[in-house]
C-alpha cells in the first residue's frame, strides 16, 4: 500500500507522534500523550481516532487484561468506520483490511489470560479476513503472526511474542493498517 495522503487531521498527526515517540523508547510519554487525546475524542469521537488510537495504546500497556481492553476499543471503532471516513485520511485503505490484526490482537491478549477457546475463536475470525489483505511485507507480517499466535494457543503458551511489535516491557502485538 501506498501512504496517498488525502485531507490533512491533525488528531491523526499526533497519534502518529505518539506512535513514533514510543518506537524512539519514550513509552510513559507516547501513552500519556495517547491517553489526553483519548481524553478529547472520548468514546463517540471519530471513529478512524479511536480505532488507530486506541490499537497503538494496546501496545503500550504492561498487562495484556488492559491491552485486551484497548484492543475491543479498536475493534469495536472499526466496526463504525466506513471506508469513505477512511479513505479521507489515506485513499489506498479500506477498513476490511484492519480486521485480520484487530482479531489477531484479540486472540493474543486472550491468549496471554489463558482463554485459549476465546483466543482460538478470535483466530477463527482473523483467519476468515484474510482475503482482505494485499500480498506483501504487511499481509506477510499478518499471517506469519497468526501462524504463530496458533501454535502458541494450541501449546498452551501464554508468554509474550518475540515478534510482538512494541516495547519488551510492553504490551503485545498491533497496527489496523500496519502492525500484527
Amino acid at each position: 500500500m501506498t501512504a496517498a495522503h488525502v485531507t490533512p487531521d491533525p488528531t491523526m498527526e499526533a497519534i502518529n507522534a505518539a506512535v513514533v515517540r514510543a518506537h524512539r523508547g519514550d513509552v510513559e510519554r507516547a501513552r500519556g500523550n495517547l491517553l489526553a487525546i483519548w481524553h478529547d475524542i472520548g468514546v463517540a469521537g471519530d471513529a478512524l481516532h479511536r480505532c488507530t488510537l486506541a490499537h497503538h495504546l494496546a501496545d503500550l500497556v504492561d498487562h495484556p487484561a488492559e491491552s485486551l481492553m484497548w484492543d475491543v476499543r479498536a475493534l469495536d471503532a472499526a466496526h463504525a468506520l466506513s471506508n469513505e471516513r477512511l479513505q479521507q485520511h489515506h485513499a489506498d485503505l479500506e477498513v476490511a483490511g484492519f480486521y485480520p490484526s484487530l482479531y489477531l490482537n484479540l486472540a493474543d491478549d486472550l491468549r496471554r489470560l489463558s482463554a485459549f477457546s476465546a483466543a482460538a475463536d478470535q483466530l477463527a475470525e482473523a483467519s476468515r479476513h484474510l482475503a482482505a489483505l494485499s500480498e506483501g511485507p504487511y499481509g506477510d507480517t499478518i499471517r506469519i503472526a497468526l501462524d504463530e499466535v496458533n501454535r502458541m494457543v494450541a501449546e498452551g503458551d501464554t508468554s509474550r511474542r518475540d515478534s510482538a511489535p512494541g516495547p519488551r516491557s510492553a504490551g503485545r502485538s498491533r497496527s489496523p493498517g500496519r502492525r500484527a
